[in-house]
């Protein structure tokens, strides 16, 4: 019962937060996310990272069509699960001051739909009945369209209808392969929707191909890729930064965690089939997000466009099916998740200041506000990759998968290592360096509470970038588990976290899964 728990807390929280007299709300969604932290704790060392799915719970629900209440987490679930916890406590205190404004980030409303939100997030990551998945996974869009549309800037309301237009065209789409999987798990038998069930079937290529792209569609509108993602850096611009974190740190991940959870694992074949089409959308993520994010002059919209490319690189290390493309994957991941919300928090603190999110309209801050110069640094930096911080362990077992799968594939995504330093480099000399101007001189330094909101991303950002082990030793399973469920026995060592520098290293050992 405890994932039941995991999930279900934050969903009552956000329930009695919206009852609550607004006094009290955000002290009780603060203390709700705290607690469903940790809860999140206890699953993780109740995880044994031998591997497998875990913790299971499975219950009838609709009987007749083979649908269940079924919950589990694998590695990849843990660390999505693991990621949600941390970031939504982190969103509610950076937001925390803006309580008192009743139109503000966190007013009672914005607290009850991010918890809402939460709970909805964990059940996707969780779910283990493809019913159950799409049920939370089309869910998750009522809370974030009211989080996009209700809070934030001009011109939001028609940012959040764009938003919920291209979510709801990739459920419908999703739905059709959700019913076509019905109709396939009939024919063999007994209809199930239970992942282990799905995962046993043998689906003729042409049906499994088709029922594949509407999984695929859906989850490259979600993570986004290109060409579906211009909903994105409209999101990101209009709405607060602890929105965007929650979108672009928490829901997107859906869609990278749907193709590695659904599309490669019930659909192997035809995601081998895929995967040409799939690695040229991927490298164009990566190189048209990172050319457009150097022109944009809104710090927010920039931050989007990062992830746009950040995204590709993902999608890219899944669909080289190797040890180190899937690994790479999972914990780009988590440290997308982690730098791009510091990104995103410590933008937030300096809009607040400012008044402006214009790239144009900011210089010489770091003369007047050092800390959170200094942090915003650290944050664009790890966006960047720099060695040392855990999105570089992350890049760089991806980037070998990509070299690995063909030299020019590895040639090109490498360009987004020089295009991500060109706009952080950037981004941080026109706002941060040169003469203060005169409206400038006021602007006061980062509190305590505020340095206290971004100060665990920070520390995981280090500690991971010099000792990833324990991402590593809950992810490797995973992929060994995956690939042979694919039939890939790519000859790669398994990612092994034994080196000094903490990045990995290869022994020229056989991976587990050519063992099985």
């Amino acid at each position: 019962m405890t994932l039941s728990l995991l999930v279900w807390l934050p969903i009552a929280g956000a329930i009695a937060v919206a009852l609550l007299p607004r006094s009290v709300s955000k002290v009780t969604g603060l203390g709700v996310a705290l607690a469903t932290l940790v809860i999140g704790l206890v699953v993780a060392l109740r995880y044994d990272v031998d591997g497998g799915r875990q913790l299971e719970e499975v219950h009838d629900w609709i009987e007749a069509f083979g649908v269940h209440y079924a919950l589990g987490v694998d590695g990849l679930g843990l660390l999505m699960v693991l990621l949600t916890v941390l970031l939504v406590p982190l969103v509610l205190g950076a937001e925390w001051l803006k309580a008192d404004d009743p139109d503000g980030a966190g007013a009672r409303s914005f607290v009850a739909w991010t918890l809402a939100l939460e709970g909805l997030s964990l059940a996707v990551f969780c779910a283990t009945d493809v019913f159950l998945f799409y049920v939370v996974f089309e869910a998750t869009l009522i809370p974030a369209y009211f989080l996009v549309g209700g809070f934030g800037r001009d011109g939001r309301g028609a940012v959040a209808l764009k938003f919920l237009m291209f979510q709801l065209a990739g459920g419908l789409i999703l739905l059709a392969s959700v019913i076509g999987l019905y109709v396939v798990s009939a024919q063999q038998g007994e209809p199930s929707y239970l992942l282990s069930d799905l995962e046993q079937l043998s689906i003729d290529t042409e049906p499994g191909r088709w029922l594949f792209l509407g999984f695929f569609i859906a989850f490259a509108i979600k993570a986004p890729l290109f060409p579906v993602h211009t909903w994105l850096a409209d999101t990101t611009e209009k709405a607060t930064p602890g929105t965007g974190v929650l979108l672009v740190c928490i829901l997107d991940k859906i869609g990278t965690f749907g193709m590695l959870r659904f599309c490669l694992g019930i659909f192997p074949e035809a995601s081998q089939w895929a995967t040409p089409l799939v690695v040229t959308l991927a490298l164009i993520s990566i190189v048209y997000g990172a050319l457009i994010a150097i022109g944009q002059d809104d710090i927010f919209r920039l931050i989007g466009l990062t992830s746009l490319s950040h995204f590709g690189l993902i999608t890219l290390g899944i669909f080289t099916f190797s040890s180190q493309g899937g690994t790479g994957s999972i914990l780009y991941m988590v440290n997308h998740g982690l730098g791009t919300a510091a990104l995103f928090l410590v933008a937030g603190y300096l809009y607040d200041r400012r008044g402006t999110s214009l790239i144009s309209e900011m210089r010489g801050i770091e003369k007047v506000a050092p800390v959170l110069a200094g942090l915003f640094l650290v944050a664009g930096l790890a966006t960047l990759g720099l060695p040392g911080l855990s999105p570089f362990v992350s890049e760089f077992l991806v980037l070998i998968a990509a070299f690995d799968y063909g030299w020019y594939v590895g040639a090109i995504a490498i360009t987004a290592v020089v295009l991500s330093a060109i706009y952080v480099l950037w981004m941080y000399q026109r706002t941060m360096t040169g003469p203060t101007p005169p409206e400038a001189e006021g602007t006061r330094d980062l509190g305590l509470r505020e340095i206290a909101a971004v100060a665990p991303l920070m520390v995981a950002l280090v500690f991971f970038g010099f000792y990833p082990a324990p991402l590593l030793d809950v992810s490797n399973p995973m992929v060994d588990d995956l690939l042979h469920h694919v039939g890939v026995d790519d000859g790669a060592p398994v990612v092994e976290h034994g080196s000094d520098d903490g990045a990995g290293h290869a022994d020229g050992q056989p991976s587990e899964g050519e063992e099985h």
